[in-house]
């Protein structure tokens, strides 16, 4: 009887045991598992605001050089692109700052102020401009933690970058503002820019021109690259040499705020008796001769004139001049060849108007605007 008893005993207990090793595992199982917080150093992942949207993360350790987002019509950088953590934080760049396990100082979204300060909570303003995410983060966590909070845990993101714009302009397919977001050079921005533009949309010209604020003070031109005479804040850089060379010296670095513009490639005319009359980009030159124009426009008809070619030129304000030309001659070599330059018109009469008279200039012109406005040029 006295060992049964024991044995009924022993047996309980091992429930009991049992039992409450279960509830322990349960109650571990169903535990919060706080999130670790963000060391120095480590990656940073984006996290959502109060509004659901995904910042943009700016403390990527892995890489020491920030990507190549492309920016908005209003060059602000979207949600979601990361940002390397030397990224240097400027005026209008909006943030996020989170303190891991203090409610109060979680979430918290700034704006750098003009004067380059962000205001926080017990620190007021503290100045933001000019440091790196990496550097501001590390800067918070040392203010806080003198007096305030014991070893605090930051993790600093970048919600939208607008403090590095550069603007593009001209013969590009898409004209706007860009944030630059680490080290750019000049080809790098035409590709955010979507590259040269087609020749359906308006060719790209001859050069490509970089003004900067306060001028190119360590800038050494080279061949192909020009300061601008009557503006030291501007320089002129061929553009099928900085395509096509293997001189890398024309592939300047964009810095903010600079302008860059790609001249639109200018047009000559050829209309009249040649086989195919129009508009004919000069891409990579300034100026044509008469018989390249002729080329281009598959040469004559076969009731051209060729003794009574004339050139239109319009002068820069806007005035009509009308030169003679004798292609009999130049093809002959007895006389020299001359030079059109953008938005002259080369003007071919057929046999039966031989006799180009007072109003060929008007005439000339009235052809091109009809072409240029139905289209056809």
């Amino acid at each position: 009887m006295m060992r049964r008893s024991c044995i009924g005993f022993a047996a309980l207990v091992m429930c009991l045991g049992m039992i409450g090793l279960r509830g322990l595992a349960r109650a571990q199982d169903d535990a919060v598992q706080p999130v670790q917080p963000v060391q120095p150093g480590q990656d940073q992942t984006s996290q959502p605001d109060d509004t659901g949207q995904q910042p943009v993360a700016a403390g990527d350790a892995s890489s020491g050089e920030a990507d190549a987002p492309t920016a908005g019509a209003n060059g602000v950088l979207p949600s979601g692109i990361r940002l390397g953590p030397n990224y240097v934080v400027g005026p209008e760049d909006l943030l996020t700052i989170d303190v891991f396990e203090v409610p109060e100082l979680s979430k918290l979204t700034v704006q750098v102020a003009n004067d380059g300060t962000i205001a926080l909570p017990l620190l007021g303003r503290v100045r933001a401009a000019g440091l790196t995410t990496e550097q501001l983060r590390q800067e918070l966590a040392d203010d806080w933690g003198k007096n305030y909070l014991q070893n605090p845990q930051i993790t600093l993101l970048v919600k939208q970058a607008k403090a590095h714009p550069v603007t593009v302009l001209g013969a590009v397919e898409k004209a706007g503002v860009y944030q630059l977001t680490g080290r750019r050079t000049l080809l790098e921005v035409l590709a955010m820019a979507g590259g040269l533009a087609k020749r359906g949309t308006g060719a790209a010209g001859r050069l490509v021109f970089v003004e900067r604020p306060g001028g190119f003070k360590d800038l050494h031109p080279v061949d192909g690259m020009n300061l601008m005479a009557d503006n030291p804040e501007k320089v002129a850089i061929d553009l099928h040499r900085l395509l096509y060379s293997q001189d890398t010296a024309l592939n300047i670095d964009i810095h903010p705020f600079d302008i860059i513009t790609v001249s639109k490639a200018g047009l000559v005319y050829v209309v009249g008796a040649v086989q195919k009359p129009g508009a004919f980009l000069l891409e990579d030159k300034d100026t044509v001769t008469v018989l390249e124009a002729l080329a281009m426009a598959q040469g004559f008809a076969s009731d051209a004139s060729r003794s009574h070619v004339r050139v239109i030129h319009r002068a820069a304000d806007g005035a009509l001049s009308e030169m003679p030309v004798n292609l009999d001659k130049i093809m002959k070599g007895k006389s020299n060849d001359m030079t059109l330059a953008a938005n002259d018109v080369l003007l071919v009469p057929n046999s039966t108007g031989k006799a180009v008279g007072k109003r060929s200039i008007e005439s000339a012109v009235g052809v091109v605007s009809g072409l240029l406005i139905w289209g056809r040029l």
